[in-house]
């Protein structure tokens, strides 16, 4: 429970690892996460350390596995977790993982091109069978420069003018967004000596490169003259064109087209046998590549912690610095002696004393995560500092569920997240891929406390979906106030509205058991009374919060031994902080407990004495809520002014004649007692001191450290204003859970009004209330989980997160 409420206690540890067993030692570490190394070879370049060489071979097995990992998604496969626990490889398997890598890939990149290639090919195939079979009819008439009309024939009987030019003909197939440039730069270019014939292919043809179907468009251009067919082709060729050859006889065409049909068939066998092996490929890669990814990620973390070593200076170790909790340096010893047991030389471990800052440890679990998160968010405490995510566990969901308070919505929360941790040990559950839903599974166990709060708060407030529910008989009474009082028929018929009055014997009969009474659904100032309570239940919990939040640096400065601190920033801030706004929770209670329904219409206003507090004046029409509150308001008035040149001034003064106190005292003390009395600290060495432990020193003591009393007073002036200013905004920030809970309520109240109650009002109307019921409920169901659960919770959880940071 200590690790909990404070991060534990680290020690510096210093490890000698033999050269032999140094892989299997860190590797051992590594899957235990014990140790946090510190870096021995600063001043050394990545590139000239012992390890970069197997570094770099395993970045390009990672590059490699990349290529793999592509090709499988390219596919449209996935690959499967890893199963088990798999450990970092020995070295000597480095070399056999990089060839069956090696071996994987070039036979993918062999049976890809394989496979681009003979589909390209049918591409072509098919691409030239449909221009064959398309049914383009041959031109028989074409314009000429001489003034022959479009109905004269292009080709000439014999013995006619254009007897010697032969007709040629050019066919392909063409994208269709180009086919109509392509038509009009033809006609432009060429002047109109030609025939083009454009139609659109009937079946899709599947792209070879993307492997989408797509349409394409078959042209057959008849022209003479050899200039205007070298137009021709260049132009097809700046359109990619895929041009085939056209043969003019149909008996040819159809052979032709025979032909292309069973070479296309062929190439689909072959093809098809290509992706065939090409699975079994991928079946393969499938199988080795999630272990072979794990077992070199894991390889290249040994080697580069173990680039962060020294080596000794006979070369025979390695010399390791890290960071490890006190209660596990057996177990270390033990992992460290287990794994060095083989190299016939066991490895060392020794507690090292240092001054250097620690690290902070915190351990958690799979319920207190999510909150520690929440804390780390913000900021990582400073090593030993009392840890506020055990106090959040409590304080975010009820901050939460103030905002979020109601039974119907608070349930559904709730069950949403024991769904969650009931089947949390599910492989499906934990493998899911969705971003979103790994935001919500990490943070099952908070919504799911925080469903529970606002079930809790719901019932405070009475809110079920906005509706009242009577658990209790209500402490007003309709009878009594009936038969008191001169409620007429006429008297009833002239005031829609009727008024409890309190003050009347037997209306009021008492407090509401648990929450507020069911009765004030029904008031037309329910809005108005439930604006009060809640505003004034938010500065006091604001209040109380803040508070919790000073009394914790309590502990700090216990632990760490500054107790000045507990008298110039502590008493001054609690002084502060309560002399002012803890007056005003005081007020409000006061008020609550002592003012009663008889005279409630001449109440004081807590809101005008406030004011007058810091303004040291009266307000004549505003009566005193108990006597000397004058007095007692401008001593607190005054108290808290004094404690902000305290606040200011108090420690820097202190630590500077601290600093010239200790400056006066000899300083010829003997290096002999500064050794032992380091050894006798709390970070004695477990083993001794020797040479290789001083070479590897930690920095001199830290009362030699230079104190400069202008930074001291800039840091203490900052933290001042930043207390003085936030006690006043945090207090006037944490009415937002007045404005979210009435925001909430209300919005539950319009969805109510808006859907349910019209869809009841009609099925009553028409009598089909089945009928009309289920798609109004739907609605209903629908809006109010994308509404009031997901829009309106993660708003609330954002304006919680935010109150406690």
């Amino acid at each position: 429970m200590g690790s909990m409420f404070r991060s534990e206690e680290v020690a510096l540890v210093q490890l000698f690892l033999p050269t032999s067993a140094a892989y299997t030692c860190m590797s051992q570490l590594g899957e235990l996460g014990l140790v946090e190394f510190r870096d021995l070879n600063a001043s050394v370049s990545a590139f000239q350390r012992r390890f970069v060489g197997d570094v770099r071979r395993c970045e390009e097995l990672e590059k490699t596995f990349m290529f793999l990992q592509e090709e499988v998604r390219r596919a449209g496969l996935v690959l499967p977790p890893p199963e088990g626990r798999l450990l970092a490889p020995p070295p000597r398997d480095l070399l056999r993982i990089q060839e069956e890598t090696d071996r994987l890939a070039q036979e993918l990149r062999d049976v890809r091109g394989n496979q681009q290639s003979l589909r390209a090919q049918l591409h072509q195939l098919q691409l030239h069978s449909a221009v064959l079979g398309q049914g383009h009819s041959l031109p028989l008439a074409a314009t000429h420069a001489d003034g022959l009309s479009e109905r004269s024939p292009l080709l000439q009987p014999p013995g006619g003018p254009h007897q010697d030019l032969r007709v040629n003909f050019v066919a392909g197939a063409v994208e269709p967004s180009k086919a109509a440039a392509l038509e009009r730069l033809l006609w432009r270019a060429c002047r109109g000596f030609l025939i083009a014939s454009f139609r659109e292919t009937e079946q899709q043809l599947e792209d070879p490169v993307t492997g989408e179907p797509a349409t394409w468009m078959t042209f057959l251009i008849s022209y003479w003259g050899e200039r205007i067919g070298q137009k021709i082709h260049k132009i097809t060729d700046c359109f990619h064109c895929h041009v085939f050859p056209f043969v003019e006889q149909e008996e040819g065409r159809l052979t032709t087209l025979q032909q292309l049909r069973q070479q296309s068939q062929e190439l689909q066998e072959v093809l098809g046998e290509t992706e065939r092996f090409l699975t079994q490929v991928l079946g393969r890669v499938q199988r080795l590549l999630p272990p072979w990814q794990v077992q070199i990620r894991k390889m290249k973390a040994v080697y580069l912690a173990l680039n962060q070593c020294s080596v000794s200076a006979t070369h025979k170790c390695l010399i390791a610095e890290g960071w490890c909790a006190t209660r596990d340096l057996p177990t270390l010893q033990q992992v460290l002696q287990d794994s060095s047991s083989e190299a016939g030389v066991s490895a060392v471990v020794h507690r090292i004393p240092c001054r250097d800052m620690p690290p902070t440890l915190i351990r958690t679990n799979r319920f207190t995560a999510s909150f520690q998160g929440i804390v780390d968010a913000y900021g990582v405490g400073r090593y030993q500092e009392v840890n506020p995510a055990p106090y959040t566990i409590i304080t975010f969901p009820f901050l939460f569920a103030v905002m979020f308070g109601d039974v119907g919505h608070g349930l559904l929360m709730f069950l949403f997240a024991l769904a969650m941790v009931l089947a949390e040990n599910q492989p499906a559950v934990k493998t899911a891929q969705n971003e979103i839903w790994q935001t919500f599974f990490s943070g099952r166990y908070l919504l799911l406390l925080m469903g529970l709060f606002s079930i809790y708060t719901g019932f405070i407030y009475n809110e079920c979906f906005s509706r009242a529910t009577t658990i209790f008989s209500s402490g007003w009474s309709v009878a009594a106030m009936a038969t008191q009082s001169d409620w007429s028929d006429t008297f009833l018929a002239e005031h829609p509205l009727l008024t409890l009055d309190p003050n009347v014997t037997g209306v009021f009969l008492g407090p509401y058991p648990f929450g507020i009474d069911p009765v004030w659904s029904l008031a037309v100032n329910h809005l108005s009374f439930l604006n009060s309570f809640k505003m004034k239940m938010s500065v006091i919990l604001g209040v109380t919060h803040m508070t919790f939040g000073v009394v914790l640096g309590v502990f700090n400065h216990i632990h760490f031994g500054q107790w000045h601190r507990l008298l110039l920033e502590t008493l001054p801030e609690l002084v502060f902080l309560l002399g002012l706004f803890g007056y005003l929770v005081f007020l409000v209670i006061y008020k609550w407990l002592c003012i009663s329904a008889a005279s409630a219409a001449s109440a004081p206003s807590i809101l005008i004495h406030f004011i007058n507090m810091f303004l040291f004046s009266r307000s004549p029409t505003n009566r005193l809520l108990f006597p000397g509150q004058e007095v007692v308001q401008s001593v607190l008035v005054v108290l808290a002014l004094a404690m902000v040149p305290v606040l200011l001034l108090g420690t820097p003064l202190f630590l500077h004649w601290q600093h010239r106190r200790r400056s006066r005292r000899p300083t010829g003390r003997q290096p002999d007692e500064d050794k032992s009395r380091i050894l006798d600290s709390s970070d004695t060495s477990v083993a001794g001191w020797g040479s290789d432990e001083e070479k590897a020193g930690c920095p001199g003591n830290s009362e030699e450290a230079e104190f400069v009393l202008s930074e001291v007073l800039m840091h203490q002036a900052i933290h001042t204003i930043e207390f003085c200013l936030g006690c006043i905004s945090n207090t006037a920030s944490y009415l937002r859970l007045w404005a979210l809970s009435l925001a909430h309520a209300q919005l539950s109240e319009v969805l109510w009004a808006m859907v349910m109650r019209s869809g009841l009002r009609m099925g009553r109307e028409w009598g089909v209330a089945p009928v009309v019921l289920v798609p109004v409920f739907a609605a209903f169901a629908v809006l109010t989980v994308a509404i009031l659960l997901v829009m309106e919770g993660l708003s609330a959880f954002l304006h919680a997160l935010r109150l406690h940071w």
